[in-house]
């Protein structure tokens, strides 16, 4: 078998399995592997976010898939899962292995049998592979590295829209365009952070973080302290913004929309707190892993991913799920930080730390590759 991998990821848009497509690229570089990419054909981010010497392979149905594979066997690492009817065909000519970003969490598995190895990027992901009866994944996790460079522009932080807005939809198209007329003729303002505690989202606004059941029950316990400030960098579905605003509405002018941000290595420093969304649907956090490697510690929900991501007290604080005790814990917990007393720097935890360094993770790699190809 050559050492040329054949990944492929469908993904339209950019988000954190597109952070990790990168960064698992460069790993398989130090590992001697070249990559051949294989993305979406209207997907037009790819060129110039990953690192040099990709090839990238524009696909659109699983003819093209199966004509931009060699003839020969090789290795294949896909990063959006097959079609289940496609999977047992290439996994018949190749050996076809898999990173699960995502729980299977009210998920079915399907084509996921027929890879020969599964690689999940977290144990509460692999937990959730393994409960739905797959036997093919890999005993150790992946996780993640906080790879910031292709976001890193040292550019000011300034205001950007909150939305995502999907063009296959008319109601989107019309308001895009309505948005975008309108914010050509407004000033986007600069962040400036205002005095008393800053906790900050820095994440894509979708339903699998959940933050709108989160602040459903947490944004009353905010609202009893003006001095605490919500900051949001992100950007979502127009259902998704919509709901979160009305979640937030207690918060009134305590919360703010920056929108997505291109260089969020500039965000997380002007932040006191990370705040996590719910847990179960969450794979890995690689925000929540970026954050502490910034120098900024996290508050997150006491339940896996996260705490095998967050050291308690060490990188930042743990709380009790707010749906079980309706934020009592969160409240406690808000009053401490808000009190005197330094904030717990989680730069000072090398060792936990180290486990999502780019030579911790090119390990992982290299054994879950060995793992694949073994009988090859």
């Amino acid at each position: 078998m050559s050492r040329i991998c054949y990944q492929l990821n469908l993904q339209a848009t950019l988000g954190g399995g597109e952070i990790f497509t990168r960064f698992f690229t460069a790993a398989l570089s130090r590992l001697g592997w070249r990559s051949v990419l294989l993305v979406a054909r209207d997907a037009k981010f790819w060129p110039g976010f990953m690192p040099e010497g990709v090839e990238l392979r524009p696909v659109w149905d699983p003819a093209s898939i199966l004509a931009a594979l060699p003839k020969e066997s090789s290795l294949i690492v896909t990063h959006t899962a097959l079609p289940e009817d496609l999977a047992p065909q290439i996994a018949t000519m190749h050996r076809l292995t898999g990173l699960v970003h995502m729980p299977l969490y009210q998920r079915e598995p399907r084509g996921l049998a027929s890879y020969h190895r599964l690689f999940a990027v977290s144990e509460h992901v692999r937990a959730s592979a393994l409960a739905k009866g797959l036997r093919n994944v890999h005993e150790e996790p992946l996780y993640g590295v906080a790879d910031l460079q292709p976001r890193s522009g040292a550019a000011p932080v300034r205001a950007a829209s909150p939305y995502e807005w999907d063009e296959r939809k008319l109601r989107d198209r019309v308001f895009g365009w309505v948005e975008s007329h309108t914010s050509a003729m407004t000033r986007r303002p600069l962040f400036r952070r205002l005095p008393g505690l800053c906790l900050g989202i820095v994440s894509r606004l979708t339903p699998i973080k959940q933050f709108t059941e989160m602040f459903s029950i947490l944004a009353p316990v905010l609202a009893r302290h003006a001095d605490v400030h919500l900051e949001i960098f992100g950007a979502g579905g127009y259902a998704s913004v919509r709901d979160l605003r009305r979640a937030l509405a207690p918060l009134r002018q305590q919360a703010r929309f920056w929108g997505l941000q291109t260089d969020v290595a500039a965000v997380y420093p002007q932040l006191d707190y990370v705040l996590s969304g719910l847990p179960e649907k969450e794979a890995l956090g690689l925000n929540i892993i970026e954050s502490q490697l910034s120098g900024t510690p996290v508050l997150a929900v006491r339940a896996p991913p996260f705490t095998e991501t967050v050291l308690d007290g060490a990188t930042g604080y743990l709380f009790e799920d707010p749906r079980k005790d309706g934020g009592q814990a969160f409240a406690q917990l808000l009053a401490r930080i808000r009190g005197p007393g330094q904030r717990p720097d989680p730069r000072l935890a090398t060792d936990h730390l180290a486990r999502f360094s780019m030579e911790a993770f090119s390990s992982r790699v290299e054994r879950a590759l060995a793992a694949a190809v073994q009988g090859v």
